[in-house]
Order: C-alpha cells, then sequence, then structure tokens
C-alpha cells in the first residue's frame, strides 16, 4: 500500500563510524581466513602426528607451515584484497618474518606443555596448540595488519571510500526519478 521508502535522505556516517565500520570487516574477515587456517592447522597435526612418528612439536611445525601458507593467499586476496599491492617481495619477507614469529609463539606453548610439564597425550597437544595458536594470532592480527598488509596510498583510499559511500546510498524511487525528470 505505502511506499517503505519515506523519501527522507540518509545522513553519511561519521568518520568515527566508517572506520569502525571498516576495522569490523576486517576482523570478520581476518577471522575467516584464520578459522581456515585454524582447521587446516589442527587436521594437518593430527595427520602428521597419527600417520608418521614424528615427536609433537615437529608435527605441529610442520602444520603450522601448511596453515602459514594457505592463511597468506587467504589474507591477500579476501582479507587484504584492498591493501597495497606495492613491493610484494617485501611484503612476502615481512609476512614470512611476522609468521615465524607466531610460529615460534604457538609452538612454545605446546613445548613448554610437552616438555616442561609432560602434558603429552593427544587431546592435551590439542588443546595447547589450540591455546598457542590463538595466542599467535592476536600478535599475527597486529602485525600483519600493520606491517604487512599496508594500507593503500590515501588517493586510492579516498577513491574506495567514495565508491563505499555511492553503493551505500539507498536509491530513489522510480517514481521520485521520473517526476524530477519531468519537472
Amino acid at each position: 500500500m505505502g511506499s517503505a521508502s519515506s523519501g527522507l535522505h540518509v545522513r553519511p556516517r561519521s568518520g568515527v563510524r566508517r572506520r569502525f565500520d571498516q576495522l569490523s570487516r576486517e576482523i570478520a574477515k581476518f577471522g575467516a581466513v584464520g578459522g581456515a587456517g585454524l582447521l587446516v592447522n589442527l587436521v594437518t597435526f593430527n595427520l602428521v602426528r597419527s600417520a608418521t612418528g614424528l615427536q609433537v612439536v615437529r608435527a605441529s611445525v610442520i602444520a603450522t607451515i601448511v596453515a602459514i601458507v594457505f592463511n597468506y593467499i587467504g589474507f591477500r586476496y579476501f582479507t587484504y584484497r584492498d591493501r597495497d599491492r606495492g613491493g610484494r617481495t617485501k611484503e612476502m619477507g615481512l609476512f614470512v618474518l611476522f609468521s615465524a614469529v607466531g610460529l615460534v609463539i604457538e609452538n612454545g606453548v605446546l613445548y613448554v606443555a610437552t616438555y616442561g610439564f609432560g602434558w603429552d597425550s593427544p587431546l592435551q597437544s590439542n588443546i595447547f596448540k589450540f591455546l598457542g595458536i590463538g595466542i599467535a594470532t592476536l600478535f599475527r592480527f597486529w602485525s600483519y595488519r600493520t606491517w604487512v598488509f599496508r594500507t593503500a596510498p590515501d588517493e586510492a583510499r579516498e577513491v574506495l571510500e567514495s565508491a563505499e559511500a555511492i553503493l551505500d546510498e539507498e536509491p530513489e524511487p522510480r517514481r521520485s526519478r521520473a517526476r524530477a525528470r519531468a519537472n
């Protein structure tokens, strides 16, 4: 019966709100890639551990490396696809560096639990592997967004924000546009 649109113009979002929305989307995308990477990491860890005679931490390091490769592809082409693509060699070098630090954090927790406390049952190993991944993830999120996948230059960012603003606007109902053209 009545139109759902009242014809009122929606106010543009404030800069703080827009930044919060961008950070929320980034965290969600980081979480999606990270969640898939977590699954890759844990499945690989348990497969390597059960199929080989490798020690727990060695199996974990292999699984972490497989997950790092998976995550780089996900972060570069999904989470941070809008970020500066210049200096790909530097980006990969920094990614490997910060991933290696994350690897040490993640597997350090497992190492201490396994060899420091003797907690090495499959359940205990998975719990401490998961805990190590969680701690390392906080470090990786900060380092990747700050140093590896840097924001695009200001001009490119302005173009992206303008495009997003256009996409966020509600289109006028067809009748209103037709009346405006007739007048």
